[in-house]
């Protein structure tokens, strides 16, 4: 048989019928068939019983709360840090160290490029750089170049790398003295080029030519730092600090009030601030939402007590106003903390409407020390984290205490 004859059986055996499913294929689907036939049949012979439909919506039978609680919106008003905060030990020495690696790799100061010689300027160079060994005025005497550039770290309780230590160098370049007290230098001392005719007319002598006085930057510490006033807004320039009141019943808290009407949590605290404080704040509500609560129940005893409360419509409240005086039992409260930052401004308790006695602007460390411990459980989580990074260290090794509020 040929190829040509090979094709025409395959195409006439494609055409015509065929068998396209097994015998045992069949077989299996005839008796699921007939298994679910008779299934079916069983199914249908049984009454059905009545289906009740419930109501998506029930009504509502209750004409009263079973418990009620007074739920309060509550400002936490924070003073954002203006300064960054005190570094560790180990900073400092490390950004000591990059400086002078630094120094050490960068290419040579090329003195000619700045100072012709011989000049005035390119002499003043030459008797600072035989003091500090550098061109540089902050990382205190190191010789990059040298045969001791490699000594690039400072011992344990060196105060090269302090702040004052640096502000000082600086300070004293800028007036023209060396960065660390050196001899007395005279003519011969520079190099051979005498000032005067003389050259050893001048020696032993200091001559300022002309007086510069520099100001110094303004020390981290202010006067309320140095005074323990906690009312003030410049103290604890590196910190966040928080407006907390003494309430009418002695104990502190933030700024609270209850929700009157239909108000919410923003409209809220904004309310409380201006009731508490006057209007000479600029404060900022961040959002719409609570960042914490805290939960109180009434009890004497160890049993609960609910409290009958007279609940008044506010003047600032334009949906209570229509209202009128009630009573209502409450087993508690629940107050809701709002988020605020402290633009501008300051506190004044003397057109408080809610009988707050003091206020204090505290640290997170001094906040835990006024309030109660149910209380600081329920406060101490409300910062972020980034917010909470300005807590200074807990040593002086370099370890941090990374918390919230």
């Amino acid at each position: 048989m040929n190829a040509g004859q090979q094709s025409a059986r395959r195409i006439a055996a494609s055409n015509g019928p065929r068998e396209t499913v097994c015998f045992s294929c069949r077989t299996r689907i005839a008796y699921q068939s007939r298994r679910h036939a008779a299934t079916a049949a069983a199914v249908a012979e049984e009454p059905s019983a009545p289906t009740q439909q419930r109501h998506p919506n029930p009504p509502v039978t209750a004409k009263a709360p079973r418990k009620a609680f007074q739920v309060l919106a509550s400002p936490v008003l924070s003073r954002p840090p203006l300064l960054t905060r005190e570094l560790t030990s180990f900073e400092k020495a490390f950004y000591l160290y990059q400086k002078r690696l630094n120094e050490r790799l960068a290419l040579p100061f090329t003195r000619y490029f700045y100072y012709k010689e011989g000049t005035p300027g390119d002499i003043e160079w030459k008797r600072k750089i035989k003091a500090r060994k550098t061109a540089a005025r902050d990382i205190g005497v190191y010789a990059a170049y040298g045969d001791e550039g490699w000594n690039d770290e400072v011992l344990v309780g060196d105060k090269t790398a302090d702040r004052e230590t640096t502000v000082e160098a600086l300070v004293r370049d800028a007036e023209g003295k060396d960065i660390v007290d050196a001899e007395t230098v005279g003519d011969a001392d520079k190099g051979g080029l005498a000032v005067t005719g003389d050259a050893r007319a001048g020696e032993g002598q200091r001559r300022e030519l002309t007086k510069i006085d520099i100001e110094r930057p303004v020390p981290r510490v202010t006067e309320a730092d140095q005074k323990g006033d906690m009312k003030s807004l410049s103290r604890k320039l590196d910190r966040t600090l928080y407006l907390l009141v003494k309430n009418k019943e002695g104990r502190w808290r933030f700024p609270e009030d209850r929700i009157y009407g239909k108000e919410n949590l923003h409209q809220a605290a904004e309310r409380v601030l201006i009731q508490a404080f006057g209007i000479n704040m600029n404060t900022w509500i961040v959002g719409t939402h609570p960042v914490g609560h805290h939960q109180m129940l009434y009890t004497s005893g160890g049993a609960p007590s609910p409290r009958v409360a007279k609940i008044a419509p506010n003047h600032l409240v334009s949906t209570s106003q229509n209202l009128t005086e009630y009573e209502q039992e409450e087993y508690g409260e629940k107050v809701f903390f709002m988020k605020g930052r402290m633009m501008s401004g300051q506190a004044d308790l003397s057109k408080n409407e809610y009988k707050d006695q003091e206020f204090r602007w505290l640290a997170r460390e001094e906040v835990e020390e006024v309030v109660t411990g149910g209380y600081w459980r329920s406060v101490r989580d409300l910062s972020t984290k980034a917010e909470a990074a300005d807590v200074a260290p807990s040593n002086q090794d370099g370890n941090f205490r990374v918390t919230s509020l």
